[in-house]
């Protein structure tokens, strides 16, 4: 049985002064990790239902969940090289030291759940809803994220090597000691987006569409040059 889910207390909001109101924190993942069954690779197949299966260690690479249901589930230290997982819905569910590469998350529904430690490379969450869910530590490379929506997310402590969240939706979304390096934003809406605690903030493309976000003056001081391109400033001595 996994032992409890640790849930931190939400980070306070801060005022940016002058009177102006505090900027929503992202809402936490709250859930309960039930008594949970062992579970093994051929528990997770199309349209299945998982309730309160631990997958512990399963090596779950190259199969298919596609539509499948987790509910209060763990997935602990498991391979997910090729795993399909288009349109599932992960709730209550923690996915702690997973590991894989081309991971199929298209379309799916992550709600009050969390990623811990994670090792994945060219995930697939296009046109996916994530809500209230952390992604805390490890690293994501090349993340796709066109055209999801998110919504009281966190990124904490984590390394996104060029994620694209082109065409995407965020709101009460959050990047405390996260590094983006190369982040895509083209053509993205944000809503009360907190980029002041990111160690690393590189924007590849979408600068101009970061009305919405909140940044540090040092950030902005970083992206000044980017941002008098992309409005067509010139700037003279």
């Amino acid at each position: 049985m996994a032992p409890p889910a640790a849930h931190r207390p939400a980070r306070p909001s801060r005022s940016s002064g002058g009177g102006e109101p505090a900027l929503p924190a992202p809402r936490p993942p709250v859930y309960e990790t039930p008594v949970l069954r062992a579970g093994d690779r051929y528990d997770l197949e199309p349209d299945a239902d998982c309730d309160g299966v631990e997958f512990d260690g399963t090596d779950l690479a190259g199969g298919s969940g596609r539509g499948a249901t987790l509910l209060g589930c763990v997935l602990r230290g498991c391979r997910l090289d090729e795993t399909d997982l288009g349109r599932a819905r992960l709730i209550d569910s923690l996915l702690t030291g997973v590991r894989g590469v081309g991971t199929d998350l298209a379309e799916a529904t992550l709600r009050d759940t969390e990623v811990l430690d994670a090792r994945l490379g060219g995930v697939q969450l296009s046109a996916a809803r994530l809500d209230r869910v952390r992604v805390r530590g490890g690293r994501i490379d090349y993340l796709n994220l066109r055209q999801a929506r998110l919504t009281d997310v966190v990124f904490e402590d984590c390394v996104l090597v060029e994620p694209d969240f082109s065409g995407s939706r965020l709101e009460r979304v959050a990047f405390p000691g996260s590094e983006l390096r190369g982040a895509d934003l083209a053509g993205t809406t944000l809503r009360d987006v907190d980029l002041r605690g990111a160690a690393r903030l590189e924007v590849a493309r979408g600068v101009a569409e970061l009305a919405g976000a909140v940044v540090s003056p040092a950030q902005l001081l970083e992206l000044a040059p980017a941002l008098a391109a992309a409005t067509g400033l010139r700037v003279l001595p």
